[in-house]
């Protein structure tokens, strides 16, 4: 289901025609923050910069461009919230909606575990 980018709607995909269906190995070095739950690693991904976050028992993925696309720095991680540095709007990491207002989320990618060691990230 897609909702506008208008100010009076609900927003929770304001990127069109992103699709990325991509496997990632654990065991990879670059992925050593994701064994623990609250890891992070951020990774590029089909030419996007993506932040996978690891859960008590579930990975989440966000892509790390500025939902509102007014900036061309990729957006930090806190631990808590991703931050679009530019604007200064924060977005929730569990479901990537804006903190303290409304506007387009940030773009959360599919991600299944594929076996122990691998995640195939989607959209």
């Amino acid at each position: 289901m897609f909702f506008s980018c208008g100010s009076e709607s609900i927003q929770n995909n304001c990127f069109q025609g992103f699709t990325i269906n991509e496997i990632i190995n654990l065991v990879n070095p670059e992925f050593n923050n994701l064994q623990v739950p609250g890891g992070n690693a951020i990774t590029k991904l089909a030419g996007r910069s993506v932040i996978i976050i690891r859960g008590n028992s579930h990975y989440k993925a966000f892509d790390l461009e500025c939902p509102e696309k007014d900036c061309d720095t990729p957006m930090t991680f806190d631990g808590l919230k991703l931050k679009c540095t530019c604007s200064k709007k924060e977005y929730n990491s569990l479901n990537g909606s804006p903190i303290n207002g409304s506007g387009c989320f940030a773009l959360e990618y599919n991600v299944i575990e594929s076996s122990t060691n691998t995640l195939q990230i989607t959209r």
